[in-house]
């Protein structure tokens, strides 16, 4: 299947390979998986490393940026089985999405290809076959679970029980997430397939191993001089400090992804092709565009490109000890340094489904809609650990109109007016201002911090310097002066200087909000780069300011959490006890008896009822409460099919402010009581004679 290039750029010079001048770099971002929908997670990494990117090409460095979707495995699989599709159809599906998503959020990549993909396989077998003629593939029996249902194998993950070491239930085939133990997922108690419900046997079967101890030692080596950080180098001391054990690479038909020549019904597991994507990724490219020697200059041994592989800290494992070992066995050049980025959270918790704080990539778009905000809060955040990040709702508001509008842009909207007005826009010469030449020393400590990752401390250097750009116009009062005709020359220099400050600023922050700064390069008639920082500002007018970016509001992010909630009602039941006791769930907080009066319970008519296009979870249905109709979105769609609901009656807070939603307005909220089986969900129903609009008391 042929992937459309969607997000190729053209303008990284990739064809100078041999120019000394410039650095040469190349930046790989984790593939993500082709399931489900992107995150807020997720563009956690793609802001970093698009900024880390945009941040190179912006000082003239060559700097490629390559990522792809990761394609195979048995979720997929699975996944597509549920929908009714081919797992190449669920594939294109997931790739459109990334493709626009990313686009969205500006992330600027030099190609954007799949692991399922004729350069992938190439690779992926490429590498296996020298991987085992130099002796490094094994072979031996495994015994494990087998559903013989869907006859199949089942990964780790897909096998359930209570754990052998706490006794909590439903628990995966690998570890435990409430005492956090690992364990094999023959030790579990009570096992069931998480694919068919059943209980599985265990069954034998051959399996493919890379024996990666063979490179251990080079691993070490490796270590030593690589640009990997404290946290990354430490964690693989400890796992070096011991023996590596061999590595299974295939796994049992059926399975989504690549067969293992040679082999009869057995396949590449989905981590072995995965990082082989940046290569195929680069291949692809490169025949799009005449590039025939790109892939040797990146990964021969003798290159001068700078690799650098930015990732999640949970494949860190994968990054530093696989995939190292595999490029050695395979004669290819080992990375510069893999890069490592900590989890997001949202107001301090875990990202969830069912907690409501599970954000899309689409809801914040459909909201919130301008990506700058988010690049620029997470580039607030984001350090050169792997520490996680939180995205506070409120602190995200505040630090957006604080920063970017009450700071940033209020320079330039504070003094363009006065330029207009008295000056023609001329722009005076800057270069004799002490303040001017305070922002261009900046350039080196902010160039820095860049470079080094710590993007917080260069919006912080950025920032104060906004402070300062607002205190000298607050000192120089140019709306006052201008009422003296003697001072007019006065407030020209305090206008000018305000907005050459204001063009610095946005140099710097280039790389962080490419939006905003596109704006910003519009009314300056120029475009702003690094090297023009100490060439000084080459147009002597500006052209007529707009507006460059509006503050968020509270309404913005209200309907973006009403949506998230609203979504994520039909998975509440995956959090219900399992005994289904009042004691398991506790009471919530107790409210007085004026409290519970406001809310407006009221009998519900259900005319009509129909799936929502683009929601897993939700059903519209339109209510009649006593003449009037009422359109309501209802997480239970997992419960109930549309025309089952049509002609009877349940209770809706009829009083619930009305919540605007992508797919429309939700005027109300029909109740529903959680259960304990596979349904999970029940509307309430009224008594028989029960009729709509009647009060609940």
């Amino acid at each position: 299947m042929r992937y459309s290039n969607a997000l190729t750029v053209t303008h990284t010079k990739l064809e100078n390979m041999s120019d000394n001048i410039q650095r040469q770099i190349c930046v790989t971002m984790a593939l993500p998986y082709a399931n489900g929908d992107l995150h807020l997670g997720h563009l956690v990494e793609a802001i970093q490393s698009d900024i880390w990117v945009r941040f190179q090409r912006h000082r003239g460095n060559n700097c490629s940026f390559f990522c792809g979707s990761d394609a195979h495995g048995t979720p997929i699989m699975l996944q597509a089985q549920k929908k009714g599709i081919t797992p190449e159809a669920l594939v294109a599906q997931a790739h459109e999405q990334r493709v626009r998503i990313y686009s969205a959020f500006n992330v600027d990549f030099t190609n954007y290809h799949t692991t399922h993909s004729s350069e992938n396989r190439t690779l992926a077998e490429d590498i296996y076959t020298k991987l085992k003629s130099n002796g490094d593939i094994s072979r031996k029996s495994v015994e494990q679970f087998y559903d013989t249902e869907k006859q199949m194998f089942l990964p780790d993950r897909f096998v359930k029980g209570t754990c052998p070491k706490c006794g909590a239930q439903d628990q995966y085939g690998d570890n435990c997430e409430v005492c956090g133990a690992s364990y094999h997922p023959t030790d579990l108690k009570d096992v069931k397939s998480s694919v068919s419900g059943t209980t599985p046997v265990l069954k034998s079967s051959d399996h493919l191993f890379f024996e990666i101890a063979r490179y251990q030692t080079d691993l070490q080596n490796w270590l030593e001089t690589s640009q990997c950080q404290t946290a990354t180098i430490n964690k693989l001391n400890e796992w070096l400090s011991q023996p590596l054990h061999p590595w299974d690479i295939s796994r049992d038909g059926p399975y989504f992804g690549f067969e293992i020549p040679e082999e009869e019904n057995k396949f590449f597991y989905v981590w072995l092709d995965a990082p082989i994507g940046y290569m195929a990724s680069m291949v692809n490219w490169a025949n799009a565009h005449d590039h025939n020697d790109y892939f040797k200059a990146v990964w021969n041994h003798d290159s001068d490109v700078e690799l650098y592989h930015f990732i999640g800290k949970d494949i860190v494992y994968f990054h530093t000890l696989f995939w190292p070992a595999m490029l050695k066995g395979a004669d290819y050049r080992l990375p510069t340094a893999v890069w490592a980025h900590g989890f997001l959270t949202i107001n301090g918790h875990k990202m969830s489904k069912s907690r409501g704080t599970f954000i899309t990539a689409d809801a914040y778009l459909h909201h919130v809609k301008d990506p700058d905000y988010l690049r620029h809060y997470f580039a607030s955040k984001l350090t050169d650990t792997v520490d996680d990040i939180d995205l506070d709702i409120e602190d995200f508001k505040a630090k957006v109109n604080s920063d970017l509008v009450g700071k940033l842009v209020n320079i330039a909207s504070r003094c363009a007016g006065f330029l207009k007005k008295q000056f023609d826009n001329r722009l005076l010469d800057p270069s004799e201002e002490t303040l001017y030449q305070q922002f261009i020393n900046a350039r080196e400590t902010i160039a820095s911090d860049f470079e080094s990752r710590n993007f917080a401390k260069a919006i912080r250097e950025i920032m104060a310097l906004a402070d300062d750009a607002n205190r000298f116009i607050d000192a120089n009062k140019p709306w006052l002066a201008l009422k003296d005709p003697e001072q007019h020359e006065e407030v020209h220099r305090v206008c000018s200087l305000g907005l050459q400050l204001f063009r610095i600023l946005m140099t710097y922050l280039k790389p962080v909000v490419p939006g905003l700064t596109e704006k910003a390069e519009a009314l300056f008639g120029e475009t702003f780069t690094w090297a023009q920082l100490e060439e000084g500002l080459r147009s002597t007018t500006i052209n007529s300011f707009k507006p460059l970016l509006p503050r968020i509001e509270s309404a913005q992010l209200e309907s973006m959490m009403d949506e998230v909630k609203l979504e994520s009602q039909d998975n509440k039941s995956d959090d219900t006890p399992k005994t289904g006791h009042l004691a398991d769930e506790p009471i919530a907080e107790t409210i007085d008896y004026d409290t519970f009066l406001k809310v407006d319970l009221r009998v519900a008519k259900i005319v009509e009822a129909s799936a929502v296009e683009g929601a897993d979870k939700l059903l519209c249905l339109k209510l009649d409460i006593g003449g009037e109709i009422r359109q309501v979105f209802a997480g239970i769609k997992s419960a109930y099919k549309p025309e089952t609901l049509v002609g009877k009656h349940t209770v809706m807070v009829a009083n619930l402010a009305p919540r605007k939603m992508r797919f429309g307005m939700s005027e109300g909220m029909v109740l529903a009581a959680a259960g304990t089986d596979k349904n999970g969900l029940y509307i309430l129903e009224p008594h028989e004679g029960a009729e709509p609009g009647m009060r609940v008391r």
